[in-house]
């Protein structure tokens, strides 16, 4: 028993630097925001009042704030969708390849090292500069579009950005469960007669079904908490047509009339919702995981 008490003490010390981060950056502030959304601070001045659930009858009107929310999941459920099956598909391609595995492996990864502000900013010129471009100079007209000004080409640019940069890390987690699942089955599925689809959809997609709740899992809270890839590409724009709720939160604590305790009511919100979706998630794809 005093060895196993004595293991547990070093690892807790070896995550005692991580640990300490996440409660003062992370744990701390999610827990007084709670607090702060039930009074009227603006976060720069000391005084402030406690005016209960004031804030939150007030998001009940926010016509702004449920815009977007609708658009944040209307972000959320394209961004699942096209990411992970992009993604899916890539692992399999890189996956299936005898030669130069590592290199493509390298190649898809790398927008995912690339902080998404900067990236945003690079499809920003790309989108408004060289689009333009291609379509002057070489005759692609069906890129002469109104990117970042028009409501609906807007949306396709976001989603088109954030799966350039979160396809590499999901494409990574995919292979990782792909060269888990055993060779024989493949084989004897093969000699069967099954075709290469049946085989990915009978065995090989049951087999990594707990990589597709990972990447499920992540790539919706990604998708509810987006705000780099909108705020450097449109920020919220045209009008309000593409704001996020991360966007909106932003706006309203530090931008005009700054009102920080409710900014941080619509924080609490979008937690809950987070929250409420992520459970029902893990809750279905749960079900579905097989072992080997």
């Amino acid at each position: 028993m005093k060895n196993v008490g004595k293991k547990n003490i070093i690892l807790l010390l070896f995550c005692a630097p991580a640990l300490t981060v996440y409660i003062l950056f992370k744990l701390y502030p999610a827990v007084t925001g709670m607090f702060y959304a039930l009074t009227n601070w603006n976060g720069l001045k000391k005084e402030y009042e406690f005016i209960g659930l004031l804030n939150f009858v007030e998001i009940f009107s926010d016509h702004y704030f449920w815009n977007s929310v609708l658009f944040t999941f209307k972000y959320t459920i394209a961004m699942v969708i096209v990411s992970n099956i992009v993604a899916l598909a890539l692992a399999v391609a890189v996956e299936s390849r005898r030669r130069t595995k590592a290199l493509f492996r390298t190649v898809l990864y790398m927008p995912n090292m690339i902080s998404l502000v900067i990236g945003g900013y690079m499809w920003m010129f790309i989108l408004t500069k060289v689009f333009y471009y291609l379509a002057d100079s070489w005759g692609w007209r069906f890129l002469e579009h109104s990117w970042i000004g028009n409501p609906q080409f807007s949306f396709f640019a976001i989603i088109l950005v954030s799966s350039w940069g979160s396809v590499g890390f999901l494409m990574i987690i995919y292979m990782a469960a792909l060269q888990g699942v055993p060779a024989n089955l493949k084989e004897a599925a093969a000699i069967d007669g099954a075709s290469s689809w049946q085989i990915f959809q009978k065995i090989i997609l049951p087999l990594i079904n707990h990589a597709v709740t990972i990447c499920i899992f992540w790539s919706l809270n990604a998708g509810f908490q987006v705000f780099d890839v909108i705020y450097t590409l449109t920020g919220g724009g045209p009008g309000r047509a593409t704001q996020s709720v991360a966007v909106n939160i932003y706006e309203e604590a530090f931008r005009g009339n700054i009102r920080y305790g409710y900014a941080t009511a619509k924080s609490t919100i979008l937690f809950i919702i987070v929250l409420i979706i992520t459970a029902l998630q893990l809750n279905i794809t749960g079900k579905r995981d097989v072992e080997i």
